[in-house]
Order: structure tokens, then C-alpha cells, then sequence
């Protein structure tokens, strides 16, 4: 049983590692002055544009896209490695293309679509977003009501009109293209009833309501689908077969964010670690305090347990295995675990830790959301729980 990366995951583990220190910390002081200045601690667009060049340069794109489109096809190992690095950081950027979209795209997409859409896409020149949650239907997509039926195409073949409502979408405003999710057999719903298609911007029909500001600076978006016309070959996969590759896709974000929360789990520990030996009271170092000490402690034992069950999870999804427990277990332990080690440095800093100067405020905002957002921490825990009880309900 291996427990180390192999040679060359490793050496690109510590390449990003580079970038990040190299190329993202030194972003953070802007950042945090974006986030109190205007509430959106983003990248400029010069800034955005030069990690664009600097992290292609350094071979940093299409990491886990297949080779026959311009990727590199590694393993989801690998990218847990990438993903941990790269949540060391609260300099938001994504490594192109986002790996969920991605990941499903790739087990779907026909000749057509991988020319028009994924090749592009894994290229950088496009923004993908997904729309699955619904008001009323988030955490359980079972629950969806957004409707497509067949119409006649202009073609002589067939074409799809999608009506209905989407919500908490990230870059709805921006994307070029978004996976939508509807329901296109009533009867079978989730199972067998459930359809993805891409719809372009600017589509007639797709209609963005709402810019919606979450904690931390993120947005998400609200849609409303009104007699909104999709060609028919832009039905991605197989008709009513949507919901397992819109799974693939939401177990990709999970393994992503379970290794994010590992990179800023161990962030905030090297800050604990580097700060109580300095900060006095009562004629002490918070070194020699006992709760310091505990938290410390605690947090290494916690972070070294979260990597390991991350890498199990991806290593058994890479071997094809059936990991939707492991995934659910992932994502509650480590997302609850960062949050809570990210409190503890919080407290550690004391007033300044409170303050907007530091990373830790975004940290914490950032793992706020995370413990909802792709299935809350208490969904998750009952999937496990309902799997091991044997209940099907």
C-alpha cells in the first residue's frame, strides 16, 4: 500500500507549490484591500491576464483534460495535490479549465460537442458554468422542476425549449456556455429523467435575474428559463441519462474541495505555529499555553487525517471504484475540520485576528460557504449514515 505521491505528481505538487507562493501570495495584500475598498476581493484584469500567462508558461493548463484535445490526462491523485496547493492561497484563481465541467464534459460530449465545446474549453478561451440547484430544489437535484420538451428544429430534426428557474450559479454572467439540468421525462425523473444541454450566451430565453453577493465577496446568480431554445444536438449525453455525469461532475468539486481545505487547514496551522512562540501574555508565550498547544496538535492529527482519506478517495475513484460514500465523508470531514482550525488561528491572533489585514477573514468566509454549497455538511453525514443503516430513504 503506497502512501506517497509518485516522482513526477510529487515534482508537480511542488511546482504549483512555487506558483502559489511565487505567483498568488504576493496578490493577497490587493486582494484584502479589494474585499474592504468594494466588497469583491477579485483580481484585476491585468493581474488576472498575467497568472493567465505565467501559469500556461509553467504548463499549469488543462491538467487533468484528456491529451487528444491539448490536456495532460493525469489522475485525480495528482489533482488533489494541485488542489491542495492551491487552497493555500485567497487569491482567487482557477487553474483553466475547471475541473467539474470538465470531468463531465469529458464522459458525455459527442465528436461534435468535443470540437465546438471541449477543446475550446480545455484550451482556456472559454468560461463554462452549470445550473442544477433550483429555489426550492438545492441540496436534493432530484427535486428539479425546470422542464425541456421536444420541438420541431429548423433542420428537419428535433430541438429542445427549456422553462423554468436556476439558482446559486457561479459566473452565470460571464460564461460563454452553462450545462443546464432539466427534466425531460416527468414519469422516470432522477432516474432516467434527467437531461443536460449547453446553452450558449446570449441564447433568447436565458435570461440572468440576479447577481447574488454571498459572504466572503463570492456572487452566485439566479436564471429564469422562458421558451428557451436549444438546438438538438446541443443535448449533452444521452437523453434522461444526466444525473450520474452530473454526479461525476459534483463528486469532482467535492474531492477539490476537500483538498482546498486541506491546503488552507495546513495555512492556517503554519500561522499558529509561527506566531505563538512570539505573542506574550502574562509573561508567557502562547507556545507554552496548554490550548495553544491542544490546537495544534489537534489540527495536524485532523489535517494528516483529511489528506489521507482524500488521496484513498481519489486513488479508488482512479481505479473506476464506486466512491459516493467516500466522497460524502471527504467533503463533511474536511470542510468542518478547516473551518474549525481556521477559528482556532482566529482566536490565536486574538484582535488581529479579527481583523481584515489577515488572510484567516477570507479563509473562514470562504469555508462558511464551502459547508454548504455541493451538498450540506448534515446531507452528507446522512448519506453515509444511509448507506451504512441500509435505508433507502
Amino acid at each position: 500500500m503506497q502512501f506517497e505521491l509518485a516522482e513526477e505528481h510529487r515534482m508537480l505538487k511542488d511546482l504549483v507549490r512555487r506558483f502559489v507562493d511565487q505567483e498568488l501570495m504576493p496578490l493577497e495584500t490587493a486582494v484584502m484591500r479589494r474585499d474592504v475598498d468594494t466588497g469583491r476581493p477579485g483580481l484585476s484584469h491585468e493581474e488576472h491576464a498575467r497568472i493567465d500567462r505565467v501559469s500556461r508558461e509553467m504548463g499549469l493548463w488543462g491538467l487533468d483534460a484528456p491529451e487528444d484535445v491539448g490536456g495532460v490526462d493525469l489522475p485525480m491523485v495528482a489533482m488533489v495535490g494541485v488542489n491542495e496547493e492551491m487552497g493555500r492561497t485567497i487569491t482567487p484563481y482557477t487553474l483553466p479549465p475547471d475541473s467539474p465541467n470538465l470531468r463531465m464534459m469529458m464522459a458525455t460530449v459527442n465528436e461534435r460537442q468535443r470540437e465546438a465545446y471541449l477543446a475550446p474549453y480545455v484550451r482556456g478561451e472559454t468560461i463554462s458554468a452549470i445550473g442544477i440547484s433550483e429555489p426550492g430544489a438545492g441540496a436534493d437535484p432530484a427535486g428539479m422542476l425546470t422542464r425541456a420538451e421536444r420541438v420541431p428544429g429548423k433542420d428537419g430534426g428535433e430541438d429542445w425549449v427549456l422553462n423554468g428557474r436556476k439558482i446559486w450559479i457561479s459566473r452565470a454572467e460571464e460564461a460563454d456556455f452553462t450545462i443546464t439540468m432539466a427534466i425531460t421525462d416527468k414519469e422516470k425523473g432522477a432516474r432516467g429523467g434527467v437531461s443536460a444541454f449547453l446553452i450558449d450566451k446570449g441564447t433568447p430565453g436565458f435570461n440572468v435575474l440576479r447577481r447574488i453577493p454571498m459572504i466572503g465577496g463570492a456572487a452566485t446568480y439566479e436564471i429564469a428559463l422562458e421558451d428557451c431554445r436549444v438546438e438538438g444536438w446541443k443535448l449533452l449525453g444521452t437523453e434522461g441519462q444526466g444525473f450520474a455525469p452530473m454526479q461525476l461532475r459534483l463528486g469532482t468539486r467535492r474531492i477539490e474541495m476537500a483538498s482546498w481545505s486541506i491546503g488552507m487547514a495546513q495555512r492556517a496551522l503554519d500561522m499558529i505555529v509561527e506566531y505563538a512562540p512570539q505573542r506574550k501574555t502574562f509573561g508567557l508565550p502562547l507556545s507554552e499555553r496548554q490550548a495553544i498547544q491542544f490546537w495544534v496538535a489537534d489540527a495536524a492529527t485532523r489535517i494528516h487525517a483529511a489528506r489521507l482519506m482524500t488521496y484513498d478517495c481519489a486513488w479508488k475513484l482512479d481505479q473506476g471504484r464506486d466512491v459516493r460514500v467516500e466522497i460524502s465523508m471527504i467533503k463533511a470531514y474536511a470542510t468542518e475540520m478547516a473551518y474549525e482550525v481556521v477559528d482556532h488561528a482566529m482566536q490565536t491572533f486574538g484582535a488581529m485576528g479579527m481583523t481584515r489585514e489577515l488572510p484567516l477573514s477570507l479563509m473562514s468566509a470562504r469555508l462558511r460557504t464551502m459547508r454548504i454549497y455541493d451538498g450540506p455538511t448534515e446531507v452528507h453525514k446522512w448519506v453515509v449514515a444511509r448507506n451504512l443503516l441500509g435505508s433507502k430513504r
